[in-house]
């Protein structure tokens, strides 16, 4: 069984669907099949707005199993841990992970130190759009403490 995860995307400005996080969404529904388990995965930055995941469930329209939230990702650490209990709560063989081009080698990185031990392949499917000066420094500042992170995803089962 597959379990196709997108990650969300918000500028912290944006009330609706980012545009970012709108391709990562266009980019989940190419990949789904009929029999997949869909996980939306995204939090809400403001108390007046709806969580990223639910932004994205109101736009989605391709068939599967089924269709999960998780609107408590914070960061792309609780998108991996989230995405790992979920795999493992479905009895994922694989997961395919759905994200920007600019942040696809750390999110999976992580997915996988989190699925640690579980024999669930993680297949990475990325949008292409340009990352902002601001996101490519903050990945480049990731990747520094990416080995702390990553023990600490391989230890949240």
């Amino acid at each position: 069984m597959r379990l196709v995860a997108v990650l969300g995307y918000s500028d912290r400005r944006t009330h609706g669907l980012h545009p970012v996080c709108a391709a990562r969404l266009a980019r989940a529904e190419r990949e789904a099949r009929p029999a997949d388990t869909v996980l939306l995965s995204g939090w809400a930055r403001h108390r007046t707005h709806a969580p990223e995941a639910e932004l994205m469930a109101h736009a989605w329209t391709s068939p599967v199993r089924r269709v999960i939230l998780d609107r408590n990702a914070r960061s792309t650490i609780g998108n991996a841990v989230g995405v790992a209990r979920a795999a493992r709560r479905a009895n994922a063989d694989e997961v395919v992970l759905v994200t920007s081009g600019w942040h696809g080698r750390r999110a999976a990185a992580l997915a996988r130190a989190a699925l640690f031990g579980s024999g669930t392949k993680v297949t990475l499917a990325t949008t292409q759009e340009h990352a902002t000066r601001g996101a490519r420094l903050r990945e480049l500042a990731c990747w520094a403490v990416l080995p702390v992170l990553a023990v600490m995803a391989a230890r949240t089962r």
